[in-house]
Protein backbone atom coordinates (compact mmCIF):
# COMPACT_ATOMS: atom_id res chain seq x y z
CA UNK A 1 0.00 0.00 0.00
CA UNK A 2 1.35 3.53 -0.88
CA UNK A 3 0.51 6.75 0.07
CA UNK A 4 0.70 10.00 -1.94
CA UNK A 5 -0.14 13.47 -0.78
CA UNK A 6 0.70 16.46 -3.33
CA UNK A 7 1.56 19.77 -2.98
CA UNK A 8 2.91 23.32 -3.98
CA UNK A 9 -0.11 23.83 -6.41
CA UNK A 10 -1.02 27.47 -6.98
CA UNK A 11 -2.22 30.63 -8.86
CA UNK A 12 0.36 31.94 -11.16
CA UNK A 13 0.56 34.30 -13.83
CA UNK A 14 1.54 33.08 -17.45
CA UNK A 15 4.78 32.70 -17.63
CA UNK A 16 5.44 31.76 -14.66
CA UNK A 17 6.87 28.74 -12.21
CA UNK A 18 5.79 26.07 -9.66
CA UNK A 19 7.23 23.30 -8.37
CA UNK A 20 4.60 20.46 -6.92
CA UNK A 21 5.73 17.79 -4.24
CA UNK A 22 4.55 14.49 -3.67
CA UNK A 23 5.17 12.50 -0.80
CA UNK A 24 4.51 8.77 -0.70
CA UNK A 25 4.78 6.79 2.41
CA UNK A 26 5.94 3.35 3.08
CA UNK A 27 9.41 1.72 2.57
CA UNK A 28 8.69 0.24 -1.17
CA UNK A 29 8.43 4.00 -2.91
CA UNK A 30 11.78 2.87 -5.41
CA UNK A 31 10.42 -0.26 -6.47
CA UNK A 32 7.64 2.01 -8.24
CA UNK A 33 7.49 4.17 -11.49
CA UNK A 34 6.27 7.63 -11.16
CA UNK A 35 3.73 9.45 -13.36
CA UNK A 36 2.00 13.12 -13.22
CA UNK A 37 -1.62 13.59 -14.47
CA UNK A 38 -3.45 16.41 -15.11
CA UNK A 39 -7.72 16.76 -15.18
CA UNK A 40 -9.05 20.32 -16.75
CA UNK A 41 -12.69 20.81 -16.07
CA UNK A 42 -14.80 19.41 -18.73
CA UNK A 43 -11.78 17.07 -19.95
CA UNK A 44 -10.28 13.52 -19.76
CA UNK A 45 -7.53 13.19 -17.52
CA UNK A 46 -4.12 13.20 -19.43
CA UNK A 47 -0.93 11.97 -19.02
CA UNK A 48 1.66 14.54 -18.36
CA UNK A 49 5.25 12.81 -17.80
CA UNK A 50 6.78 9.70 -16.02
CA UNK A 51 10.41 8.69 -14.42
CA UNK A 52 11.58 4.96 -14.09
CA UNK A 53 12.33 3.74 -10.69
CA UNK A 54 15.78 5.10 -10.70
CA UNK A 55 14.45 8.22 -12.34
CA UNK A 56 16.89 7.83 -14.41
CA UNK A 57 14.48 7.58 -17.55
CA UNK A 58 11.42 10.35 -18.41
CA UNK A 59 8.98 10.90 -20.27
CA UNK A 60 6.74 13.60 -21.32
CA UNK A 61 3.65 14.33 -23.14
CA UNK A 62 4.07 16.66 -26.76
CA UNK A 63 2.29 19.40 -24.98
CA UNK A 64 5.02 19.97 -21.70
CA UNK A 65 7.85 18.86 -23.19
CA UNK A 66 10.78 21.68 -22.33
CA UNK A 67 9.03 23.10 -20.15
CA UNK A 68 8.48 20.66 -17.52
CA UNK A 69 10.63 18.62 -15.52
CA UNK A 70 9.90 15.52 -13.68
CA UNK A 71 12.47 14.13 -11.13
CA UNK A 72 12.99 12.14 -7.72
CA UNK A 73 14.82 11.75 -4.52
CA UNK A 74 14.04 8.32 -3.51
CA UNK A 75 15.94 9.34 -0.27
CA UNK A 76 12.72 11.12 0.75
CA UNK A 77 10.31 9.31 -0.68
CA UNK A 78 9.22 12.30 -3.03
CA UNK A 79 8.67 13.00 -6.28
CA UNK A 80 8.77 16.75 -7.93
CA UNK A 81 6.84 18.30 -11.21
CA UNK A 82 8.84 21.13 -11.69
CA UNK A 83 6.55 23.76 -14.31
CA UNK A 84 8.14 26.22 -15.97
CA UNK A 85 6.68 28.69 -18.81
CA UNK A 86 3.11 27.81 -17.56
CA UNK A 87 0.44 28.38 -20.10
CA UNK A 88 -3.48 29.12 -18.98
CA UNK A 89 -4.29 26.17 -20.71
CA UNK A 90 -2.05 24.31 -17.99
CA UNK A 91 -4.73 25.27 -15.91
CA UNK A 92 -6.33 21.74 -14.27
CA UNK A 93 -5.31 19.36 -10.89
CA UNK A 94 -2.24 17.76 -11.01
CA UNK A 95 -2.16 13.98 -9.81
CA UNK A 96 0.52 11.62 -8.91
CA UNK A 97 0.34 8.12 -9.39
CA UNK A 98 2.64 5.34 -8.74
CA UNK A 99 2.76 2.27 -10.76
CA UNK A 100 5.01 -1.02 -11.43
CA UNK A 101 3.83 -1.55 -14.89
CA UNK A 102 7.15 -2.85 -15.88
CA UNK A 103 7.23 -1.41 -19.10
CA UNK A 104 7.60 2.60 -20.19
CA UNK A 105 5.06 2.33 -22.80
CA UNK A 106 2.64 1.44 -20.55
CA UNK A 107 3.52 4.79 -18.57
CA UNK A 108 1.12 6.99 -20.83
CA UNK A 109 -2.24 5.22 -19.55
CA UNK A 110 -3.67 6.45 -16.22
CA UNK A 111 -5.05 2.39 -15.85
CA UNK A 112 -1.62 1.54 -15.71
CA UNK A 113 -1.10 2.79 -12.35
CA UNK A 114 -1.70 1.05 -8.98
CA UNK A 115 -2.02 4.11 -6.61
CA UNK A 116 -3.43 8.16 -6.88
CA UNK A 117 -3.07 11.28 -4.67
CA UNK A 118 -5.60 13.02 -4.38
CA UNK A 119 -4.65 16.05 -6.57
CA UNK A 120 -3.31 19.36 -6.57
CA UNK A 121 -4.74 22.72 -8.20
CA UNK A 122 -3.13 24.89 -10.22
CA UNK A 123 -4.38 27.86 -12.05
CA UNK A 124 -2.37 29.92 -14.87
CA UNK A 125 -4.21 32.88 -14.93
CA UNK A 126 -3.38 35.30 -18.49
Amino acid sequence: QVQLVESGGGLVQAGGSLRLSCAASGRTFITYAMGWFRQAPGKEREFVAANSKSGGSTYYADSVKGRFTISRDNAKNTVYLQLNSLKPEDTAVYYCAATMAPYSSWWYDSKKYDYWGQGTQVTVSS
